[in-house]
């Protein structure tokens, strides 16, 4: 069994791992340097997205092209609230990005926040802002759909 230790990360890795190389790796060897270094890569690389569409956002909504057909200006609007939604879902994954970068600099990345068990690096190679484990998350699911929120 994993158990969970303070690691302090000392110039992590020369490289980042692929994907396949930290599926390999060991359980012992869960959330060491190098697979830190990997998942922070990966948490910023998807930071660094989110801002940019964040911007072009911006800058598309800035565009108003003024057409006099009630149309034409109703199919506008509805994209604008489609964009509109879409930012906002981004703009709480960023939120838990942000939120996971911080964990991986204080050394609490990859760890379930009710057990304390490891999340799993498949969970995180899939889903990298988890911080539940794949049971705990399926009880708070199941609780939420029993008692609602």
């Amino acid at each position: 069994m994993t158990t969970k230790t303070n690691k302090s990360t000392p110039a992590a890795a020369d490289r980042i791992l692929t994907e396949e190389e930290i599926l390999k790796m060991d359980e012992k060897d869960y959330m060491n340097p190098a697979q830190m270094a990997f998942f922070k890569a990966k948490l910023q690389a998807l930071e660094k997205e989110l801002l940019k569409n964040a911007g072009e956002t911006t800058e598309h909504l800035r565009e108003t092209v003024l057409v006099p057909d009630p149309a034409d200006r109703a199919t506008i609007e509805e994209e604008h609230a489609l964009e509109l939604r879409t930012r906002d879902r981004e703009r709480k994954l960023l939120k838990k990005v942000q939120q996971s970068i911080v964990a991986i600099d204080g050394g609490d990345y990859g760890w379930c926040e009710e057990t304390g068990e490891p999340i799993g690096i498949p969970r995180l190679i899939a889903r990298p802002t988890a911080t539940l484990s794949l049971e705990a998350q399926q009880r708070r699911e199941l609780k939420q759909k029993l008692y609602g929120d």
